[in-house]
């Protein structure tokens, strides 16, 4: 149906119509367009858990900021938590876009109403983890995002081209961390193993619960939020990153990963989702220290904020 086509005059008619027709065309979805309460909703609770993932996620390697081993690595490390804090400043400009302003996104996470990517709350026990981290958390982000740069809502869509290119430097940085590790001495080989050994199945849990159990899947892929579901993205992944791990010298912690020459894919082990569902509900080892270290620095910047309202009135 076009919008000349709309028997009713009733505005959200014409507008359901109107963005139909978008979606088929295969065109963005603009803040002035209108668009259903859900999908408004829907698109505010991603935003807002990419935003909030971002900001988390500087405080498991700005822990180790201090302690890079030299000072080149120091200064890359501190760039990479940078681009994480523009990534979050992107996403919620995006966000505003929808009718929700920064102040409440942020009350909601403090809150619990809201969640951030349960890959944060697991801890950086080693330099290995920061390239752990990059190789594997910011290559099964880079996984996720990319498709994300033709999402159906522009803002969004247009903010994800930057971060993408930025989180795909992210990965390769990560990866040439590992590298340099396996080339070491066997204890620092060692522990390069014991980061992918502890970093592998959080990480595939990253792309979110199998596509039977998602609630939110079927319907984003028909808004064009979504262009892959979870197992086609988790695939995706595993596929790209074992050749990888491979070719680093290092073993995959699966005993049930192998190649089959039939599917052109490997086959992996079952996920552990108990541990997933526990962390997400607010019982993995960082949960309560990292929202407690935002609330903590939110507070803390309450003056700037106040001081940049009166400086604007």
């Amino acid at each position: 149906m076009t919008v000349t086509d709309a028997t009713s005059t009733d505005p959200s008619a014409v507008g359901q119509a109107r963005f139909d027709e978008l979606l088929a065309d295969g065109r963005k979805v603009e803040p002035r367009d209108w668009m259903p309460d859900e999908y408004r909703k829907t698109m505010i609770r991603q935003i807002a858990q990419h935003a909030h993932s971002e900001v988390i996620g500087q405080q498991p390697e700005g822990n180790w900021i201090t302690r890079a081993p030299s000072l080149k690595r120091k200064s890359i490390l501190m760039a990479k938590v940078q681009d994480e804090a523009g990534h979050g400043l992107y996403l919620y400009s995006a966000a505003e876009t929808l009718g929700v302003s920064r102040d409440e996104l942020n009350e909601m996470l403090h809150s619990g109403r809201q969640k951030y990517s349960s890959i944060f709350n697991y801890p950086t026990l080693s330099w290995s983890d920061m390239g752990a981290v990059g190789w594997l958390v910011d290559g099964a982000a880079i996984t996720n995002q990319v498709m994300l740069t033709r999402t159906s809502y522009g803002p969004y869509a247009r903010a994800m081209i930057k971060i993408c290119k930025e989180e795909s430097f992210h990965q390769r940085q990560g990866f040439e961390i590992m590298l340099t590790m396996v080339n070491g001495t066997a204890e620092q080989k060692a522990m390069a193993q014991d980061s992918l050994n502890r970093w592998w199945w959080p990480a595939l849990a990253m792309f979110g619960p199998p596509d039977a159990d998602s609630t939110h899947t079927t319907q984003s892929i028909a808004w064009g939020i979504k262009l892959e579901t979870n197992d086609q993205l988790r695939q995706k992944f595993v596929d790209m990153t074992v050749p990888q791990a491979e070719y680093l010298g290092l073993t995959v912690p699966d005993p049930d990963l192998r190649w089959n020459d039939e599917t052109g894919h490997y086959e992996f082990g079952a996920i552990d989702w108990d541990d997933f569902w526990a962390v997400v509900k607010g019982d993995g080892p960082c949960n309560r220290e990292r929202i407690a270290h935002k609330v903590k620095a939110w507070e803390d910047g309450a003056w700037v904020r106040e001081a940049g309202r009166a400086h604007a009135e």
